[in-house]
């Protein structure tokens, strides 16, 4: 690591701790040279799988856009920010556990109904009924009866 005060490429750790609940290292270090003390964070460059389209096209995963769905589906639904930024964080973590280079975009709105349906039902519906293209009120019924009938079974594929 260079010092930024003096661009010397010695400096010395002083201090390691973990930070943002263990997903961070900050490192306080010390140039050499000079003797200016900085602070660094250090933490995993974590690369997302692309997202294979229904028209098999690819795209780099937006986190923006999975955010902007599920808070589309949750406007004006009594869900706090936090829980949808967990949310969001869960389907990430999920996504990238899987360790595969490449993921449909099917299984990202299957991520997001689930969460969905954890979260808020009548979400759950807005969302299933625009990402699922209900044709009719008989596919709202049907989805909403499946939903009644067993509330903690995840959404069929």
């Amino acid at each position: 690591m260079h010092c930024p005060f003096c661009g010397t490429h010695d400096t010395k750790v002083t201090d390691s701790r973990l930070v943002a609940e263990g997903d961070q290292v900050r490192r306080r270090r010390q140039c050499v040279a000079c003797g200016e003390r900085f602070t660094t964070y250090e933490t995993a460059e974590l690369i997302m799988p692309r997202v294979i389209k229904g028209d098999g096209s690819r795209e780099a995963f937006n986190e923006e856009k999975l955010r902007a769905g599920m808070l589309r589906a949750l406007e004006k639904r009594p869900v706090s920010a936090e829980a949808i930024e967990a949310s969001v964080q869960r389907i990430r973590q999920t996504l990238r556990a899987r360790g595969e280079r490449e993921i449909h975009a099917r299984d990202i709105g299957e991520a997001v109904m689930a969460a969905l349906r954890g979260l808020d039902q009548v979400a759950y519906i807005r969302f299933a009924s625009v990402y699922r293209r209900f044709q009719d009120i008989d596919e709202f019924r049907a989805e909403i009866d499946r939903l009644a009938q067993d509330p903690e079974q995840t959404p069929p594929r």
